[in-house]
């Protein structure tokens, strides 16, 4: 049986350049061509047209024009023997007589049709043109062949002539047919099928066992493949009915064994193409109509139950695609568009198929968590475990099943089940709640509480929704616990209060040092933050839709953290108490370290509390029922208490460590006035004692208590008042044995200590502090023998710094400046920006002021010349917005005493200008001077300018001790020169005044 397909690349024999192929396609024995050439006297070029009987010649079918032609033609060709019989085949191109206007037209068309036209003249008229031949020797052919073979040329003139596309089976003439009489050969044909199939499965099976199924992918064993296709070829069974054969047999097969689904998709195709290439008997259409119709039925079927069948896993999701394709294909194929009259929607049906598997499964799982008692609360847990499990199946369906129906059958799974879900617990989760009016307490409200966060959960995912219609049923599931809500907050504050308790029970009063950065609080303080913090993870978790009821909520949160925060101040010192009973006064005032860093601990997690809650979000959901006065004024106000609590517990604990720190103070000193007549090295070997004590305890504070605290609540600052007074108080007791020279020494001496102590390498209080309070009392005091020239300046500058920042009101009014140090180009620029409140100074009521800037002391700045702004006329509040530069180093601006002094004068036409007030800015405290970071070559990047408001004040005359120490020496004409400008400035002063 030999079908002739096609064939591709031919010559072209015409005058258009195209052919008329036909072939022609006989077998010849050995014995037969061997006497057919001995007869005729002279040898032939044409074997299969020239030396063959026609009887025994096949002719396909002429194609017009063309050099790739189909037949797709079948022909049956009878041999005896293969060993000596040959299969022959020959193309020719069909020569057809033209008239002389076709011919002419052709030339006229395509000048190479001349070459041919003269060619067809020498040859006779009707005789074909040769194309190519192929022969097979049948001895070498296996039952069934299915090849291109190339053309082969009879002179070497074209050797190119193509390739043919030939397929063979060998078939036999006779056959036994009683065991099929009355049946037909399709009908056969699907038994043996069937039959073969099946064993082959079954001992599959047998080999695969220990690994367990494998799906059968549709292959046989070569015996019976091999008979398969001898059965289909000697009765002539074409490829349409042999793929229909196998796909009534393989779908039958898949709906009780584990068929791989491409063996069915492969039938599916074949069928698509052959179906308008021959028209099947009417029953097979009948049949292949029921069998595709059948297996749709099933195939929903399966989908209904997708949840058992194919469940999430790796290998069961990829079984579901494929059975969906198959569906997708089967109603994409003409033969079931054709013969299934009724319209059949499959998007349609897969929704309802699962639709209606969504409430199966439901009723299922809620018959499986159906109650046994009527318990309230075995009802309540019983719902929580349906709710969980149609919670996980909304997950697998958003997460898995919807990508899987959505790429097959473009069905949106998930807003299906969704939507269907919705309604059916929702009327799940009314039922049971309706039971549990009036019945509410703890241990039912608790039983509750999991229920509504999966409740929550699954309301969320209707943000994934494709399509959404009317109102969902779970919109408002939060009104059904309202009446459980306060259970669960009081449940949370009582939980955490008495963890709270626990933890201070067992702290004991000592700072956590593990880890790279020492922690300075307790355990307590630690486990107190772990406990609040489920408070802040309940506000998120409840997430209450109702705005007005989610303010309240808020409020009743940060009331009980409050209240926790306060409680644990109580108890905290309580445990102080208990366990400084039996100890030694000094780990006593650690263990108050420890207790004011739990506190700065606990106030830095109420500062944080807004934060934590979201009280930004709250006050944007509750804009339109919540106004600003009350929003602001309930919840900070929680907070601002409990602050406040916290920060009078740690000034009592402080002040309990200051007290104690006094008393050991005091007695140092009082041990220092026992001495008398004391010389200069005793008196500061009499010191050594309290130095070594301050800087034990202030080193010890400095390192283990917070430091916030060592400086926030002036721990420091009454320490080094009472000692300055104590140190004073002895040192006058010693006056008059010991002389002024050692009042002085050891006055100075005990100061450079103690500011040594309490300014702690910059940890303690600053240096301005220090020298503000000690200059505030020992003003009157000053040595007139122990400081020169240049140190009294100096000190004189400084005190007035000091002077201003203690009396720092602006009686006589104040000057703005803009100030930064750019140490780039060692620059200090200082920008006058305006001057208030002035005094009047002229009869008209106003005055004309001007500024005039002056860097101090001369000594360290004799190059720089003052700067003086232009002057304002008539104007108490003027602005100057000047700026000038200055072009010192860094060196000088870090000078002791070195300062800015600012003086403004009302300017006089004719008389001296009048004095309206000095200040003094000391040039260590302009941004850029002092120290700091700067990049790997050591410069500093350029500060910002500080904008400092100095108020002005006028000079006391004859009142100063430093000033009447410079006037008196005479000799030195620096401290003359000094003392005359302040002299000019008093006077001034007292002239406006006046």
């Amino acid at each position: 049986m030999a079908t002739v397909k096609e064939a591709k690349g031919i010559l072209g024999k015409d005058v258009s350049g195209f052919s008329d192929p036909y072939c022609l396609l006989t077998i010849l024995e050995d014995e037969k061509e061997s006497r057919t050439r001995q007869s005729r006297p002279k040898p032939r070029k044409a074997v299969v047209k020239d030396a063959v009987s026609d009887e025994k010649v096949y002719t396909t079918d002429t194609k017009k024009q063309t050099l790739n032609p189909i037949w797709n033609q079948t022909f049956v060709l009878e041999f005896e023997d293969t060993a000596v019989a040959s299969f022959h085949i020959e193309m020719w191109d069909k020569d057809e007589e033209l008239s002389l206007a076709q011919k002419l037209e052709e030339i006229r068309t395509n000048f190479h049709g001349l070459r041919r036209m003269i060619k067809d003249a020498k040859k006779e008229k009707g005789q074909d043109d040769y194309l190519g031949s192929i022969v097979l020797r049948l001895e070498d052919l296996h039952c069934t062949e299915d090849n291109w073979y190339v053309l082969e040329p009879r002179t070497e003139t074209y050797p190119d002539r193509g390739q043919c596309h030939l397929q063979l089976k060998f078939i036999h003439k006779e056959r036994d047919g009683t065991l099929s009489a009355g049946r037909s050969a399709y009908v056969n044909y699907c038994g043996i099928l069937l039959q073969f199939v099946q064993s082959h499965i079954s001992k599959q099976q047998v080999i695969h066992l220990p690994q367990g199924s494998v799906p059968w992918k549709g292959e046989l064993c070569g015996e019976g493949q091999t008979l398969l296709d001898l059965y289909a070829t000697q009765c002539n069974l074409s490829p349409f009915l042999q793929d229909l054969a196998k796909w009534m047999a393989y779908s039958k097969l898949y709906q009780s064994l584990e068929v791989d689904s491409s063996v069915l998709l492969q039938q599916l195709t074949s069928i698509e193409y052959h179906w308008h290439q021959q028209d099947l008997p009417y029953q097979q259409k009948q049949e292949l109509g029921e069998s595709l119709h059948g297996f749709l039925q099933y195939g929903l079927c399966l989908v209904a139950k997708y949840r058992d069948i194919f469940p999430p896993t790796q290998d069961a999701t990829p079984r579901l695609h494929r059975l969906l394709r198959i569906l997708s294909q089967v109603c994409k194929t003409q033969a079931f568009q054709k013969l299934n009259a009724a319209q059949f929607d499959l998007h349609d049906e897969v929704n309802k198929a699962v639709h209606s598997g969504t409430q199966e499964w439901f009723a299922i799982k809620k018959g499986l968590y159906q109650p046994m008692t009527k318990d309230l609360t075995e009802t309540v847990s019983a719902l929580s475990r349906l709710v969980g499990e149609v919670q996980q199946d909304i997950k697998h369906n958003k997460d898995i099943w919807n990508r899987v129906f959505v790429s097959a059958v473009q069905v949106d799974v998930f807003t299906v089940v969704y939507q269907k879900l919705d309604f059916l617990l929702a009327g799940e989760v009314r039922d049971t709640l309706s039971l549990l009016e009036g019945e509410m307490e703890q241990n039912l409200a608790n039983s509750l509480f999991p229920l509504y966060l999966s409740l929550q959960v699954i309301h969320k995912d209707k943000a994934f929704l494709q399509k959404r219609g009317k109102l969902l049923e779970l919109t408002n599931f939060h009104e059904g616990f309202r009446e459980a809500l306060p259970y669960w907050l009081n449940k949370a504050f009582s939980t955490t209060q008495d963890r709270v308790e626990r933890a201070v029970q067992v702290d004991q009063l000592q700072p956590l040092q593990s880890g790279p950065v020492p922690i300075k609080h307790s355990s307590s303080a630690v486990d107190l933050v772990t406990c609040v913090q489920p408070i802040c993870q309940l506000w998120e978790q409840l997430s209450w839709p109702d705005p007005e009821e989610a303010f309240m909520l808020m409020v009743k949160l940060t009331v009980d953290v409050c209240k926790i925060v306060m409680n644990y101040c109580r108890i905290l010192k309580e445990r102080v108490r208990e366990l400084s009973e039996n100890s030694d006064p000094g780990r006593a005032v650690n263990m108050l370290c420890v207790v004011v860093n739990d506190l700065e601990h606990l106030r830095s997690v109420l500062i944080r509390l807004p934060q934590q809650l979201n009280w930004a979000g709250l006050r944007e959901r509750t804009l339109h029922v919540i106004g600003d006065p009350q929003f602001h004024s309930v919840l900070p106000s929680q907070l601002l208490h409990a602050q406040g609590v916290l920060n009078k517990e740690i000034r009592s604990a402080l002040e309990t460590v200051g007290r104690k720190l006094n008393s050991d103070i005091a007695m140092y000193v009082r041990s220092m006035s026992t001495r008398c007549r004391i010389p200069s090295k005793s008196t500061e070997e009499a010191v050594v004692p309290l130095i070594k004590y301050l800087e034990r305890e202030l080193q010890y504070m400095n390192e283990n208590l917070v430091q916030e605290n060592f400086n926030r609540y002036s721990l420091l600052t009454p320490l080094w008042t009472n000692s300055i007074r104590t140190l004073y108080q002895v040192a006058t007791q010693q006056k008059q044995e010991d002389g002024l020279m050692v009042f002085c020494q050891r006055l100075q001496f005990t100061l450079q200590c103690l500011e040594q102590c309490f300014h702690a390498e910059g940890n303690g209080l600053p240096l301005d502090t220090l020298h503000v309070d000690s200059y505030k009392i020992l003003k009157a005091h000053l040595t007139h023998n122990s400081l020169n020239c240049q140190q009294l300046i100096e000190k004189f500058l400084d005190r007035k710094v000091w002077e201003q920042k203690v009396y720092s009101g602006e009686k006589y009014g104040a000057v703005t400046l803009l100030a930064s140090y750019r140490r780039s180009d060692h620059r200090l620029r200082v920008e006058v920006l305006n001057a208030a409140n002035l005094q009047p100074m002229d009869s008209n009521g106003s005055s004309d002021p001007f500024v005039q800037l002056r860097l101090e002391p001369g000594h360290v700045f004799s190059e720089v010349e003052p700067r003086t702004t232009q002057i304002k006329n008539c104007d108490l509040n003027p602005l100057f917005d000047e700026a000038f530069e200055f072009l010192v180093s860094v060196e000088q601006c870090q000078a002791a005493g070195a300062c800015l002094v600012v003086t403004v004068l009302d300017y006089d036409t004719l008389t001296t200008d009048d004095f309206e007030g000095e200040a003094f800015l000391a040039l260590k405290a302009v941004p850029g001077v002092g120290g700091g970071s700067g990049d790997r070559e050591g410069h500093q990047p350029d500060p910002s300018p500080a904008q400092i408001r100095l108020p002005l004040m006028h000079p006391k005359p004859n009142d100063d001790s430093i000033l009447k120490l410079l006037e008196s020496r005479r000799g030195e004409r620096e401290a003359q020169l000094f003392v005359k400008k302040r002299r000019q400035r008093e006077r001034q002063s007292q002239e406006g005044k006046q």
